[in-house]
């Protein structure tokens, strides 16, 4: 199966416990990082995704998986 992949300026979905949410992505994390008291293990090999959503400015990362790609 092909990895999902993304880069900066992205449109994409994904399921949160309030339903689907769309943003945009910001960042492509490609190193171990502290992210809101948790570990991201992020590599160039499994990137994680940090991403804006579109109404709330909340600020969330995924990895490619949980993601789908939006028209633009």
């Amino acid at each position: 199966m092909k990895k999902r992949r993304f880069k900066k300026g992205d449109r994409v979905s994904w399921n949160s416990e309030a339903g689907r949410v769309s943003g945009t992505i910001a960042r492509v994390v490609t190193s171990e990082i502290q992210f809101k008291g948790y570990t991201v293990h992020a590599s160039k090999d499994e990137p994680q995704y940090e991403i804006k959503s579109g109404k709330t400015d909340h600020i969330a990362i995924h990895e490619g998986s949980a993601l789908t790609r939006l028209a633009d």
